[in-house]
């Protein structure tokens, strides 16, 4: 999806911004020598740095009370695509967020992740902080309130869209993970998580 302009000017207070989900905005970098930080109020988010061959590449997932500090952008600006309704707001910089933010942590995770062995064992993992940071538990397992394509598990993992498929319909069959069919959610069972390489 083609990212629509954004730009935050440093002396202009925005209202909070309501998203649908799927949309994408472009946070413009003009103003990144301004210290402001944008705070999730609702819903569930991907930041992730623009790139013309491909989708992008992911720097974390946010969720209500997580902050983005603008002037910390690539060079090109950050995208936020919205994975469920998103609302968020521009704030000031308080003097407890200088060090790291929720994408410096979530960039160091997926660091960790990324140097396991096995695909299998990449993706088990990613599932695994997926629904520490943003699951809840349903009855008799773990929903996430949005769902990833192939492709961006593919690109968080270092994988292509063919691996993760079959490791995917792999996990379906044996009941790990439940996709319904026109459903935005995914169902993983408790097996799973309690069983990733990496715990979070």
């Amino acid at each position: 999806m083609t990212a629509s302009a954004y730009r935050f000017l440093p002396d202009n207070p925005i209202a909070p911004l309501s998203m649908p989900r799927s949309q994408t905005v472009l946070i413009d970098p003009a103003g990144r020598d301004q210290a402001t930080v944008l705070e999730v109020i609702e819903g569930v988010c991907r930041v992730y740095c623009p790139c013309e061959e491909t989708e992008g590449m992911t720097l974390a997932f946010l969720q209500s009370g997580d902050r983005l500090r603008t002037d910390r952008l690539c060079s090109d600006g950050v995208c936020i695509e919205a994975l469920t309704a998103l609302k968020f707001r521009r704030d000031a910089v308080s003097t407890d967020e200088l060090g790291l933010d929720a994408v410096n942590e979530w960039t160091l995770q997926l660091l960790r992740i990324r140097h396991l062995g096995q695909a299998e064992q990449l993706l088990h993992a990613l599932m695994a902080l997926l629904v520490n940071r943003l699951g809840f538990r349903c009855r008799d397992a773990f929903q996430l309130p949005f769902r990833l394509t192939h492709d961006r598990f593919g690109e968080l993992i270092g994988a292509t869209r063919v691996t993760t498929t079959r490791l995917m319909s792999k996990w379906r069959q044996a009941d790990l993970v439940a996709m319904a069919s026109g459903d935005v959610t995914m169902q993983l069972s408790p097996e799973l998580i309690a069983t990733s390489p990496l715990q979070f």
